[in-house]
């Protein structure tokens, strides 16, 4: 067996494989590195692939098609569906361009016995690297079969007695997926004596339960989601009969008899996409407002709506609420106030502003013309000065306030007044005392029991929730060894934030749907959402809307693509309002 190792490659082919479909779904990938006292990868095994100039953090496991020595080199195949951002990384590279290898890892395909019949079926890129193995065979030694959703690729090393492809829409072979061309009769009455698979795993639990009745040996090649690919981290164990098995070392290819594919918890059930003129509706409304879609702009990333307004159609937007607003103008903090890091960004703005007075006056007239709602985000360094500036938003036309008692960028008042319970409710208290517009109180992720503090703001008179608002960071400068920032601490944002800011929001929606559904206030989720797919997570996660900010400065469509995927994702789901699967997660 090949020893792993880590190396970095270069590509030397990376391109679209034309029989498969749809076009463009698979890509064939191939790469050099040096071979020098290297074995080449056995059929079955795969590598650990990451682009030298990736985004992602983690490789990920491909399995070898075909490899092959060339002098001092060796060059691995690889067959690549494009699915998510891993792997749309790997099927953007060009020639020349680094790739990082961690392999050749996992065991492979036992070989046969001479005796044997030999079935060998692969489903969809599943038969890259039992083709592999196929091409170890003498020719006519084996049957194949390949099963596709349409069109059919990665058989051009397969030489077999009888090839069978089938395909879900009938456009090669038998119409029908493996079911429609391989039963446990066709095991029995071709006599095969023992089988090799490698497939999604609905086919992989068919094969061993047909394999299981014809009384005929199986060895089938798994997948899971990795993270070293070298047994260490115990991230992709699959369930056996003899206890876990790591897949990337126990496997891939395993015992067929031995795999438990106990069914998943039962799903919802599947809806028919919506018709082509079909338009989902995605209006949400809260505390009474209504928007057109449940996206809308962060306070402090957005402006005041016009800066954004030459790039896109900002009306395209469920809402915009505007930047932080004190009731005396404020000239933020000084010194370094940005620093970028991975999947995020730290800042130290210190609430920049006019003042409320000159907002009304110069900046909320245009921000009410626009067909998107506004929303007015109010924060104060005590309780007069909120008091004093809700009373001046009361007296305008803003549809909704927001009320920021989270930021972390100011040493007075903002995050102060919602780190616990008692300040939070006071604040929120005696501006519902002040004001008749709809309440939205924006909350801290640095609270230590946020929970409590939403049900205390709820209680005080707030008529809905945002949350989360920025983590408190920093960063040092290694050349001096000081805080970048003069405030040492600041407020981080981003990508990398999504995963605990959408547990934040599940928990708060999870403990607001344990009160009389008349107590109950809606929440708006906000914290790294990026694509339209973290915007759909937070709905499942129960959120009535979404905030999104940090994105925008990376791209300035990220919302307005949002709005788009969100709408595409309804129609191809067959959801015809939000509520059809807001707060599924919840279930």
């Amino acid at each position: 067996m090949p020893r792993p190792s880590f190396g970095v490659g270069k590509v030397c082919f990376c391109g679209v494989v034309e029989s498969a479909r749809p076009l463009g779904s698979i890509y064939l990938l191939k790469v050099d590195f040096d071979g020098k006292n290297r074995d080449l990868p056995l059929a079955g095994q795969f590598y650990m692939l990451r682009s030298v100039k990736s985004e992602v953090l983690l490789g990920r496991p491909i399995s070898v098609y075909a490899a092959e020595k060339k002098g001092d080199s060796v060059q691995i195949s690889f067959l690549i569906l494009k699915k998510g951002t891993g792997t749309q990384e790997l099927c953007s590279l060009c020639e020349g361009d680094g790739i990082e290898l961690i392999g050749p890892e996992g065991n492979t395909f036992p070989v046969p016995k001479e005796s044997d019949k030999v079935c060998i079926v692969g489903g969809g890129v599943g038969v890259a690297p039992v083709a592999g193995f196929a091409s170890t065979l003498g020719d006519n030694s084996y049957d194949f079969y390949a099963s596709f959703k349409s069109g059919s690729y990665g058989l051009d090393f397969v030489h077999p007695a009888e090839l069978t492809v089938t395909t879900d829409d009938g456009s090669v072979g038998v119409h029908g997926m493996i079911t429609a061309a391989l039963t446990a009769d066709t095991l029995r009455s071709k006599g095969y004596t023992v089988v090799y698979a490698c497939g999604p795993t609905p086919m992989l639990a068919y094969i061993q339960k047909i394999c299981a009745e014809a009384n005929v040996k199986c060895y089938l090649s798994m997948e899971n989601r990795m993270a070293c690919g070298v047994g260490a981290c115990l991230g992709c164990t699959i369930s056996t009969k003899e206890g876990n098995k790591r897949c990337c070392k126990d496997g891939p290819v395993f015992d067929g008899s031995i795999l438990d594919f106990t069914p998943p918890a039962s799903k919802p059930a599947r809806r028919e996409p919506l018709k082509e003129n079909e338009i989902p509706d995605m209006s949400t409304s809260i505390a009474g407002v209504r928007f057109e879609n449940p996206v809308i702009a962060a306070s402090g990333t957005f402006g005041y709506g016009s800066e954004y307004g030459d790039l896109f159609d900002v009306n395209t937007l469920g809402g915009i609420c505007s930047k932080g607003l004190t009731l005396e103008g404020r000239p933020g903090n000084g010194g370094v106030r940005l620093v970028e890091t991975p999947s995020g960004l730290i800042n130290s703005i210190g609430l920049e502003n006019p003042g409320i007075a000159h907002f009304i006056e110069h900046e909320l007239p245009s921000m009410l013309k626009l067909k998107t709602k506004t929303i007015a985000n109010l924060s104060g360094s005590s309780l007069d000065t909120y008091v004093e500036g809700a009373k001046l938003l009361d007296a305008t036309d803003v549809p909704m306030i927001e009320l920021n008692i989270s930021c972390p960028n100011v040493k007075a008042g903002g995050m102060a007044f919602g780190m616990d319970c008692t300040s939070a409710a006071s604040v929120t208290s005696a501006v519902r005392a002040v004001t008749k517009k709809p309440l939205m109180v924006k909350l801290s992720p640095n609270a230590p029991d946020l929970i409590g503090i939403a049900m205390a703001v709820r209680e005080a008179g707030a008529d809905a929730i945002s949350l989360v608002n920025t983590f408190q960071a920093m960063s040092i400068d290694i050349e001096t060894g000081r805080p970048v920032f003069n405030n040492v601490r600041a407020g981080f944002s981003g990508p990398a934030v999504k995963p605990i800011a959408l547990r934040m929001v599940f928990d708060v929606v999870q403990a607001m749907n344990k009160l009389p559904e008349s107590e109950r206030i809606p929440v708006v989720g906000l914290g790294g959402i990026s694509t339209w797919r973290d915007a759909v997570e937070f709905i499942m996660a129960g959120a009535s809307a979404i905030e999104v900010g940090t994105a925008t400065f990376g791209n300035p469509f990220a919302m307005k693509e949002i709005v788009e995927g969100l709408r595409e994702y309804m129609k191809r789901k067959g959801f015809r309002s939000l509520d059809d699967f807001r707060g599924s997660a919840q279930n």
